[in-house]
Order: C-alpha cells, then structure tokens, then sequence
C-alpha cells in the first residue's frame, strides 16, 4: 500500500471514529464520512466494502489498544500476580470508558446484534483467557494464590464478573463513580485466591 493509500485509510479511519462514536453505527452513513475526510465515497470503498467493515475496523483499532494496555501489565515482571490482577482491572475498565465505538456494539446487543464483530469479541475474549491464566498460574507459582482446581472454570467466571461490570459502567453512566473502588473490588476477588 503506498503511503497516499495509507494516509487516505487513516484519514478515513479518524473521521469514522470520530462519528460513529458521536452518533452511533446506524446514525452514520459513508457519504457523510466521506464528506468530513473530504474524500471521494469511491475512496471509502476502496478501502471498507462496507460501513460495517469500516466499524469493525474502528473497533478493532479500540480493542488492539486495550490489548497493548494491558500487555504491558501481564508482562511486567515487577509486579506481583495480585498487582497485576489489581491493575489489569483497573486499566481494563479505563480504556474501555474512552473506547465509545466498544460501547455501541454493548447497546447493540439489546436490540441487535452486531453479528459483523463477533469474531472479533470473540477473539478479545481467548485472548484476555492467556493473559489472565499467566497471571493465575504466576499467583500459584509465587504462592500467593492457592492451587486452582478447574483453570477454564475460573477464567470464564472471571471473564463474566469484568464484563458484567461493563453494562452498568458504560451504558448506565457509572464509571465515574465506581472507578475509585475497582482495586478494592479486586482486592475482594484476589482475597478469595488466597492460599
């Protein structure tokens, strides 16, 4: 891709997000991005067969940074397993209170489904299983958590409480009063992997 081509791409990509994030996936159309990137809408299409393949890219791009967030948590090897539970929660919930494109896929699922991101949810979702078992088994080894029976089983639950965290977080406007209290609530939670 020549570098015309990738500055065309990431201008299309900064407006998309940019809207889709003000006025919803179904509020946006192509024309209009296309308009505010002042491109050509065969320009658009160029790149994004569709206003849903531009969306999941915008929500890729969101879900790569939480990723890289939180990378650089799991691999610290200065912090301990029950740091790195602590923050991995913390910074989770963080970045996904500025991912607004993350949060319109979460109102989507009660009254639609964004079936065009499935794969990429989920992908996040195998994806945050490695993270966490690193650090579980990190716990183990270090004896700060005790051994764990059913590995799956307690990193599906986990899975669960974080996103279940999301709706009330995101959609119903709590962050901000609950995000104080998100490393005592994993203080709770690491409590009860105690040895």
């Amino acid at each position: 891709m020549s570098i015309d081509s990738t500055t065309t791409k990431d201008s299309i990509l900064s407006v998309a997000t940019k809207l889709f994030s003000r006025f919803g996936f179904h509020k946006t159309s192509m024309d209009e991005i296309a308009k505010i990137a002042r491109k050509a809408k065969g320009s658009l299409y160029y790149h994004f067969a569709s206003k849903e393949e531009l969306f999941k890219e915008v929500v890729s791009i969101e879900m790569t940074d939480l990723k890289n967030r939180l990378n650089i948590i799991v691999s610290n090897p200065d912090l301990s397993a029950t740091e790195k539970i602590k923050k991995y929660l913390v910074v989770r919930m963080e970045v996904l209170n500025g991912a607004a494109n993350y949060h319109e896929t979460l109102k989507a699922d009660f009254f639609e489904h964004f079936d065009f991101i499935d794969d990429l949810r989920t992908e996040l979702d195998a994806w945050e299983k490695e993270r966490l078992k690193e650090i579980f088994s990190q716990g183990v080894s270090s004896g700060e958590f005790a051994q764990i029976g059913d590995m799956d089983v307690l990193l599906d639950v986990f899975i669960m409480v974080l996103k279940g965290l999301e709706i009330p977080f995101f959609l119903q406007n709590k962050y901000e009063r609950y995000a104080p209290y998100s490393e005592s609530l994993m203080g709770i939670l690491t409590k009860g992997l105690a040895p």
